[in-house]
Parts: structure tokens; sequence; C-alpha cells
């Protein structure tokens, strides 16, 4: 039997930079113990390719297969991205049938301008999360990592209009909320066996 937590970690990225961070969080996830499926959302067909098509897109299947989903969207306008809601929106019969719930859910975003909508786009992520019956574990101010990156909410990078690429202050922001995910995630499985 295998005892491992396995963990989706789900995005959209159009610059590169979510991708990054959902990278980093994967690998750190991986390091953790877990295994791990790196998933992006299907662009929709009137936007710009998102320049990563060796990572397959996202599935429902992956979403039940996992016992943890971190998912990474861009913000737009203090939310998230259409692509992302539209594979959101795609998950009402997994919804209905209870087949989100009880698994561990956590989220990151990327923004272009200071104050560009972070915290909003996190909380309106985690929104969907709790409608899921989901188990939000955010990475909080639990270790001195994230507080050099200031969200408690989630890993959350600004690229000050594309000029300032992923950072070791963000990497290990998401490596703290990776670890703290599969952490979770694994106590919780291990009170189910």
């Amino acid at each position: 039997m295998n005892t491992s937590v396995r963990v989706s970690v789900v995005y959209h990225s159009v610059t590169g930079t979510v991708a990054e961070i959902a990278r980093e969080i994967a690998e750190a996830a991986e390091k953790s113990g877990a295994e791990v499926r790196l998933r992006r959302v299907q662009e929709l067909p009137e936007s710009a390719d998102s320049a990563a098509a060796e990572i397959p897109c996202a599935t429902v299947d992956d979403l039940l297969w996992a016992d943890a989903i971190v998912m990474g969207s861009p913000t737009r306008f203090g939310n998230i991205s259409a692509q992302l809601k539209h594979f959101l929106d795609s998950l009402g019969d997994a919804w209905r049938k209870g087949l989100l719930a009880d698994k561990v859910y956590s989220a990151f975003t990327a923004t272009s301008s200071k104050h560009g909508g972070q915290e909003s786009t996190l909380l309106s992520l985690i929104t969907s999360f709790h409608h899921f019956g989901g188990v939000v574990v955010a990475p909080g101010y639990t270790r001195p990592e994230k507080f050099a990156d200031g969200n408690p909410y989630g890993t959350a990078h600004c690229t000050q209009a594309r000029t300032y690429p992923v950072d070791d202050t963000t990497r290990k922001a998401a490596q703290v909320q990776a670890e703290r995910v599969v952490k979770i995630a694994s106590a919780i499985k291990h009170v189910e066996q």
C-alpha cells in the first residue's frame, strides 16, 4: 500500500512567473516525500499560449487522485485568471458528489505591480476550496521565510512589470508552503488509515 502523500500542483501562467513558482512548489513537495503531479490548466481559445506545452493539462482526475492540491494563478484585477476559473467551473460534477472534500488545499499567485491584488486573488481562490469542503492550509507566518515574503495566505511574487524575476525570497516561501501542505496532508492521511 502506498502511504506517501499525493500532491497535485495546478496552475495557470502566461508570462512564466506562476509556472516557475509551481515548479518550485512541486520540487519542494517531492523533497518532502510526496508523489507529485504538476499540471497546467487549458488555455482558452482567445488567449496567448502559456509556453508550457511539456506540462500536461489538468483534469478532474488529477484532483481526485490527490490528497493535497496547490493551485496558482496570476492576478487578474484582484481575482484569478479566466483560465483557472474555467477549470474550477468544470469541477461541478465532482463537487456535487463530494469528491473534492476532505483534501488539503493551498494557493499561490503573482502580480505585475505592488499592491496589485495578491491577497484578494488568494482569498478568491481559497473561497472555492471552502465550497469544496477542503482543508485550507495556508503557510501563515509559521517560519521566518514567510515574514520575508509578507503573505500569510500563500506564496506571492511581484514581477514589477516583468522586471523582477522569481527570487530566493519567493522560492523559500514556496518551499515553506509545500512542506507545510505535505506535513498536514500526511497527518490527515495517517489519521484516516
